[in-house]
């Protein structure tokens, strides 16, 4: 995991994370505002439409009804029903002729108005003038809606439903005599069909199941499409209701001039079908504005990234040891001065190498020189100590042959010129020979040699007299601290898997105790010019020539391994393929 944040965590992607934050945040914040608002437009708008409509409704009823109390109020007016009735307070009662002339006169006037279905005429008294089968109204209505009618003073009084008919509705009105200073003379009951305040199209709209409720002033249902219980509807006060598993809008509107009550129950649903649609459109257009958002930013952090993204891959390139300079490139004023700045530094910092490492290899050289001069000298001492033994025992032939041997050494120690300075294995072997021939004079037939070396290794070039002082070091501290024979090998072979040789140099003699050897590891170490003492010469030697020579190698440098008694060897690695160039 840590891995996928590190390869994601790069500065394009942060450039690009922050622009689609950024952005995301303020699609959210518009878009809710955009919904939030445009939502409360659109709910405002129904209710307002709603409650229009309402209006529409009452204002209609009230119409239909202000016709029905035109026309009860000109049959109760008009000349011969005030004079019959008036008669009727003096104690003349209408005779059959007048009752039915007053007939003639209420159809005349019901022709006026198609929701009257019949008109029936009271006297005061409550006996009925027309029709003439001599009914009472007390037995017609009830005594509350004559009592109102006498309240209202000649108004009229919506009653409801006709208990003898559920298809008509009854209306009441006091007859009041004007010549008797408007006194009661009697009642005028009028039968309306119950599609005289039917509901319009629009007012019943199935198709959204939407309901439109008429009731009177006392709850009483006049019109309706709604067809399930309504007590419950109509003293609903919330402005929404729940009504077979729908949530519905509650609109109510009451009449001034009925006090009649109009209630639509529109389906939430359908009023929020327009914020549905608002919501899909948002939604799209955040979609459609985040892909283009977010193919600008990508670009954009691309943009001002990759110049970034290719100065910091030229110095990656510094890593593995090579500086380059980085192309100009053309971007903002900032990044020219940082790309302008890091080339700046890689020319300073070429040319501080190039004095650095011109210095080191003429040091490099310097100590080369020094080392070749000081091995020499401490080669020509043990050769003419081996010289002095010699002498002692040899006779002149013998003699001859080791000043002859002596002469080819000291010829490939001291030759001094640069090409000279490398040689090949089989060189130095043919080298270590002579130098093993020389010290047999002094140690006799105790000196055993035994060489071990590939002919497919003759040819690999190795620095001058980097294996003669090991087996120098190996005679002199292996064979003169034995009593008896000492064997001193020298074998080359290659290492498995690797291009790089092994050289080994063994003897079987005392050996050395471990903690000298770690002594002898510590002044290897820290002896930056090695003592004159012949002690431990060889071995600095050795380690501060594969230092210099293959500086660039790697090398693991001399190894050491011992066991007191049976033995001693010392080996070092050289990479196969020689390693002149590294001179």
């Amino acid at each position: 995991m840590m891995q996928i944040l590190k390869k994601w965590n790069t500065l394009r992607n942060q450039i690009l994370f922050v622009f689609l934050f950024v952005m995301i945040i303020v699609l959210l914040i518009v878009g809710a505002m955009t919904f939030n608002r445009v939502s409360m437009l659109l709910e405002s708008n129904a209710k307002e439409q709603l409650q229009q409509v309402a209006i529409e409704t009452n204002g209609r009823m009230d119409t239909l009804y202000d016709k029905l109390n035109m026309n009860t109020k000109q049959v109760v007016t008009d000349d011969e029903v005030q004079r019959v009735l008036s008669n009727n307070l003096g104690g003349h009662p209408p005779t059959f002729m007048q009752r039915q002339m007053l007939m003639q006169i209420a159809n005349k006037y019901q022709v006026t108005v198609d929701g009257i279905n019949s008109s029936e005429l009271y006297t005061k008294g409550y006996q009925r003038i027309y029709p003439l089968d001599g009914e009472v109204l007390s037995n017609r209505v009830d005594e509350q809606w004559i009592e109102a009618a006498d309240q209202a003073k000649g108004g009229l009084v919506w009653i409801g439903q006709d208990p003898e008919d559920r298809n008509l509705f009854l209306a009441i009105r006091q007859v009041s005599i004007m010549d008797r200073a408007f006194t009661g003379g009697g009642y005028l009951v009028v039968r309306v069909n119950k599609n005289y305040f039917r509901l319009k199209q629009h007012e019943q709209n199935d198709a959204l199941h939407e309901y439109t409720i008429l009731v009177d002033q006392n709850s009483e249902l006049i019109a309706t499409n709604f067809d399930g219980e309504l007590e419950h509807i109509v003293k609903n006060k919330q402005q929404t209701i729940d009504l077979n598993n729908h949530k519905y809008m509650f609109t109510k509107q009451t009449s001034d001039m009925t006090g009649w009550t109009v209630i639509i129950l529109t389906p939430v649903d359908a009023l929020t079908e327009g914020i549905s649609v608002l919501r899909t459109g948002i939604v799209i257009s955040g979609l459609v504005g985040f892909v283009i958002f977010f193919v600008c930013s990508f670009f954009l952090s691309t943009i001002i990234t990759r110049p970034i993204s290719k100065l910091t891959e030229t110095m990656r390139q510094a890593g593995s040891g090579t500086l380059h300079m980085n192309p100009e490139v053309s971007s903002t004023n900032e990044i020219n001065e940082l790309n302008q700045t890091y080339n700046l530094l890689v020319k300073e910092t070429n040319h501080l190498i190039q004095m650095v490492y011109e210095k080191e290899l003429i040091r490099s050289k310097t100590e080369l020189k020094a080392l070749q001069a000081q091995i020499n000298p401490h080669f020509l001492f043990n050769t003419l100590d081996a010289l002095y033994w010699s002498l002692e025992e040899s006779d002149e032939e013998e003699l001859a042959d080791l000043v002859l041997a002596m002469s080819d050494l000291f010829r490939y120690t001291i030759t001094k010129n640069n090409q000279a300075e490398w040689v090949t294995i089989k060189q130095e072997m043919e080298h270590i020979e002579r130098y093993v021939q020389i010290m047999k004079f002094r140690f006799g037939e105790r000196l055993k040699w035994n060489a071990n070396v590939p002919s497919a290794f003759d040819y690999v070039k190795i620095p001058k007299l980097l294996i003669q002082p090991l087996v120098e070091n190996a005679i002199l501290h292996g064979a003169e601290n034995k009593v008896g024979n000492t064997e001193i090998m020298v074998s080359v072979e290659q290492i498995e898997k690797q291009n790089r040789l092994l050289i080994k140099v063994a003897d079987d003699g005392p050996g050395i105790a471990q903690e000298t050897i770690e002594n002898i590891y510590q002044s290897i170490k820290l002896s930056d010019v090695p003592s004159r003492k012949g002690n431990g010469i060889a071995l600095s030697n050795v380690q501060k020539r594969l230092d210099l020579y293959y500086r660039n190698d790697r090398l693991s440098g001399l190894k050491i391994e011992s066991t007191e008694g049976k033995g001693t060897s010392v080996f070092f690695e050289i990479p196969l393929n020689g390693g002149e160039n590294n001179a």
